[in-house]
């Protein structure tokens, strides 16, 4: 996990040497919509498992952000049950802690507006969540805001998922069958109900598949997921890009739209090309906060 060591203790897991690493800015930057802060860092679902993720500086206190320290780390609490080797290393995969950033961020800075936009958010990670979860997920984001996106996942958790602790994690699509498209609608998605009905039937009869979303080229595998109703390019890229690490995906809403017409008029820098949707983040964050 280049270089990154990570220690099991009876229920935490904790990951050495953390590079550039803000819990903000990757969990409020609008890619997951079950992660919620709470004391010095987030608790949400990693793995279907309850787990409660914090920073710590060199000294070991926690801190939201290690940007520019050494030495850092991370701790991934869970409850309920003991962290395994296998778990830690899908645990560190989720959090894009087997990623290079620092050497993506170097190679995006060579062009002076990424440079800019990195350096106002150093510390934004592209996680790599649960496909099926994300697909739902992003769905339900069409028209909404994320307040609302969250109270909806809750609702739906809450009401099909398995129990964690005091929280409920995101349903399987085997526990979402029995759903109909008028159940949605009382439980108050509106027109995406049609849509939701339609991605978990897909998923369930195999018309959608993750493996073969996954082995897919970008293009192909973009055009397969929009077989599904009320799927289209942005819905399809957000789905694979933080769910499929396809990093060429390049989700694009108003904000975004509007930012690379002013800081990129001449289309996209060289710079980022094969890792577009990772300098999106940046140029989302940067572009919201500034123009």
């Amino acid at each position: 996990m280049n270089n990154i060591q990570f220690v099991l203790n009876t229920d935490k897991i904790i990951y050495k040497n953390i590079g550039d690493y803000d819990l903000e800015q990757t969990f409020e930057c609008g890619q997951a919509f079950r992660f919620d802060r709470y004391a010095d860092g987030y608790t949400g679902f990693v793995e279907k498992q309850l787990c409660y993720i914090t920073l710590q500086d060199e000294k070991g206190q926690n801190v939201p952000s290690v940007c520019g320290m050494e030495n850092a780390s991370m701790t991934v609490k869970l409850y309920g049950t003991q962290p395994t080797e296998e778990f830690a290393l899908a645990a560190g995969r989720f959090l894009a802690l087997d990623t290079d950033y620092a050497a993506l961020k170097k190679q995006f800075a060579q062009n002076e507006v990424m440079a800019r936009a990195i350096e106002f958010a150093p510390g934004i990670r592209v996680l790599n969540q649960d496909f099926f979860e994300t697909l739902i997920t992003f769905i339900i984001s069409q028209n909404n805001n994320i307040p609302r996106i969250k109270q909806l996942c809750d609702r739906i958790s809450e009401g099909y998922g398995t129990k964690v602790g005091d929280r409920y994690a995101f349903p399987t699509a085997q526990q979402m069958k029995d759903i109909t498209e008028q159940d949605y609608r009382d439980m108050k998605f509106g027109f995406r109900a049609k849509y939701l009905a339609d991605a978990v039937a897909k998923v369930l009869e195999g018309t959608i598949s993750e493996r073969t979303v996954k082995s897919l080229p970008y293009e192909e595998a973009q055009k397969y997921l929009m077989q599904i109703k009320g799927v289209g390019p942005k819905v399809a890229d957000c789905v694979l890009l933080f769910s499929c690490r396809q990093y060429r995906s390049f989700p694009k809403d108003v904000w975004i739209k509007k930012a690379m017409a002013q800081l990129f008029p001449d289309g996209i820098p060289q710079e980022i090309e094969g890792y577009e949707g990772i300098a999106q983040q940046y140029i989302f964050h940067y572009a919201r906060h500034t123009l």
